[in-house]
């Protein structure tokens, strides 16, 4: 595919191919942050019984307002009582089982309790703090579509329904791989001409977030021996995503070893801004994706690309980029021939106000440790006018 393709066709040629991998077996305690593979069902009602919503009194609505015998006291996690009679009242704590006869639940800051009766002064209304059984949800009843990432709250309603085992898609194996003689890793001394690699840093923290299991090669000299080595290493995993050597120049190797080793391009060259050469290809079932060595078009790729296919390939229901909606804090140019993505600080004070960074070359990753997003600026004419609503992608 020799001409460029837009954002909107590259995911979709990714998310095409990246097909959900199995699902497995994985314990509650262990299922942070995975998507279901299949819909988790309550393995009880919830509440299991009748409860109280306070601590106070169960009683008969029928006899109030009026004076009660106080026949017994029921904690949280005792089993039923005997039934309540009438004119009788039973202490009560929050969460406990509401005895048979009772319909009704008093708090106890609202009556008057002497010796062993209690003075109910109005007259309290059937079903009054009494929480129904299965009034949040009923057994068999799904708790959690399939899809769905495990976050805080599913994690707590799938505990609080007995769920202690899910159906997960299985993590996706990643290697990571970052190419250049160039490079040279942190708190090691730079010679003339060297830099330090932070791509492969970057990369395997956002993979690892995203739920992937990531191995990170050591860095390919602009070799073909070594660089035939480490792709070929790379092409056993779910997913290869390489770093540099994907342009156009004498020493970007990765593309043409890569089709000798049987990997089928699907496409080269993005119409955005960072990021534009960056490529994609498949060998069976494995996704390669070529990153630019630029730290923010690296960056940029990732957060559009990789990071969809891999929620995909967990089975996520929605993996595409997940971009939301704020107002712009100055005006931006816009490009007739591509989509530009400007980082951007976000000005809560103001209510939501994306404001973009000084230095928006895509080298300048320095200047991106105080960005908190990339805004979409979309190909066009004319510029988009401070104020605008525009979308943007929140960066972890």
């Amino acid at each position: 595919m020799s001409d460029l393709v837009t954002i909107e066709q590259a995911l979709a040629l990714v998310l095409a191919r990246a097909a959900a991998l199995p699902a497995e077996s994985v314990p509650l305690a262990a299922a942070a942050g995975r998507f279901l593979a299949e819909q988790a069902l309550a393995t009880t009602d919830l509440p299991p019984f009748p409860s109280s919503a306070m601590d106070g009194f169960a009683i008969r609505s029928a006899d109030t307002p009026g004076t009660l015998e106080i026949v017994a006291q029921i904690a949280a996690g005792s089993p039923a009582s005997a039934a309540l009679e009438p004119g009788q009242a039973m202490g009560i704590s929050t969460g406990a089982v509401v005895p048979d006869g009772a319909d009704a639940v008093v708090p106890i800051e609202h009556v008057v309790a002497v010796a062993n009766s209690v003075e109910v002064a109005k007259a309290v209304p059937a079903r009054s703090n009494v929480r129904p059984r299965g009034g949040d949800i009923r057994l068999g009843d799904a708790v959690i579509a399939a899809g769905r990432r495990l976050g805080v709250p599913q994690l707590a309603a799938l505990a609080a329904t007995g769920v202690a085992e899910v159906r997960c898609g299985r993590r996706p194996r990643v290697t990571i791989l970052a190419t250049g003689s160039e490079l040279r890793r942190p708190g090691e001394s730079l010679r003339p001409g060297e830099i330090y690699e932070s791509n492969g840093l970057m990369l395997e923290a956002a993979l690892t977030a995203a739920g992937a299991v990531v191995e990170r090669l050591a860095t390919a000299a602009d070799d073909e021996d070594a660089h035939r080595e480490a792709l070929a290493r790379g092409l056993a995993a779910d997913v290869l995503v390489t770093s540099g050597g994907v342009s156009v120049g004498p020493h970007d190797l990765v593309r043409r070893l890569e089709v000798e080793l049987g990997v089928a391009e699907i496409f080269w060259g993005v119409a955005m801004r960072p990021g534009k050469p960056l490529a994609f290809g498949v060998r069976g079932s494995t996704l390669v994706f070529g990153l630019p060595g630029n730290p923010v078009s690296s960056l940029v790729g990732c957060e559009l690309f990789v990071l969809p296919a891999i929620r995909a390939l967990q089975g996520a229901s929605s993996p595409e980029p997940r971009f939301e909606l704020a107002t712009l804090g100055e005006a931006l140019r816009r490009s007739p021939a591509r989509d530009d993505l400007v980082r951007a600080s976000i000005d809560l004070s103001a209510g939501a106000v994306l404001r973009p960074v000084v230095g928006q070359e895509s080298h300048m990753i320095a200047r991106t440790a105080i960005a908190d997003a990339l805004i979409h600026v979309p190909r066009g004419d004319g510029e988009l006018a401070a104020g605008s609503t525009v979308r943007y992608l929140r960066l972890a």
